[in-house]
């Protein structure tokens, strides 16, 4: 199984950024990465200049692309589909780390299906998934009907369940007055897996089994009532 830095707003803060080299087992400006943006189309708040400032690098925001990878790539994921298998999976399996940009979680979670990506995801033993915002919800079990945007043919809230919590990102951001404390221990009560609260200056680092926080800010873990 892959390793996983989940998220809410990137590389924010050089706890998350220890705990990513860390994972990476060698210098960033070693380590060869793709970016997937796919998730940016499916939100109705992301528009076309979101995606590229996050593919440049140019998103200060949300540092992901622009710390000094050895090089880069876009991993356009609904483009897989119409390309050979042997040409792209060769390429994800020489990344050192993907680069997974928020927007729709569902919208992202469709395309990892539809592309075949979520299918070989788990053969990727040295491979570190890093997730910003929906980026990272798509690993987890449920996102809960709250942050239902996109919805998939299948319907629902489903989403990869490689790891085994759910995450409420962006806790008390100034920009989403409904991303408080409250409305997140709501969210919870209705899900069926532990779950976790956390603020833009915090990420999960996932290892097999082991879950720890990574923070320099706020967050809470929450249980289902």
């Amino acid at each position: 199984m892959m390793k996983f830095l989940l998220t809410s707003a990137g590389i924010k803060n050089a706890s998350i950024h220890n705990a990513l080299v860390e994972l990476l087992g060698k210098p960033i400006a070693e380590c060869n990465a793709l970016c997937i943006p796919t998730a940016s189309y499916g939100h109705r708040m992301v528009s076309p200049v979101m995606a590229w400032q996050f593919i440049s690098g140019q998103e200060k925001d949300t540092p992901m692309v622009e710390l000094g990878w050895n090089s880069v790539g876009i991993l356009e994921l609904t483009a897989l589909p119409s390309i050979e298998k042997e040409r792209w999976v060769s390429w994800v399996q020489e990344a050192d780390v993907l680069l997974v940009n928020g927007g729709d979680p569902l919208y992202l979670c469709y395309w990892m299906r539809q592309s075949g990506l979520a299918d070989l995801l788990p053969s990727l033993h040295q491979t570190v998934w890093v997730g910003l915002s929906a980026g990272s919800m798509v690993m987890t079990p449920r996102i809960g009907e709250e942050f239902v945007g996109w919805k998939p043919p299948t319907g629902g809230d489903e989403t990869l369940g490689l790891v085994g919590f759910s995450i409420f990102p962006h806790l008390g951001h100034e920009m989403l007055p409904h991303n408080t404390l409250a409305n997140a221990e709501k969210w919870a009560a209705k899900l069926s897996v532990p779950a976790y609260a956390m603020d833009d200056e915090t990420a999960i680092k996932v290892v097999g089994d082991a879950v720890e926080v990574i923070s320099e800010g706020h967050w809470k873990r929450l249980r289902p009532i």
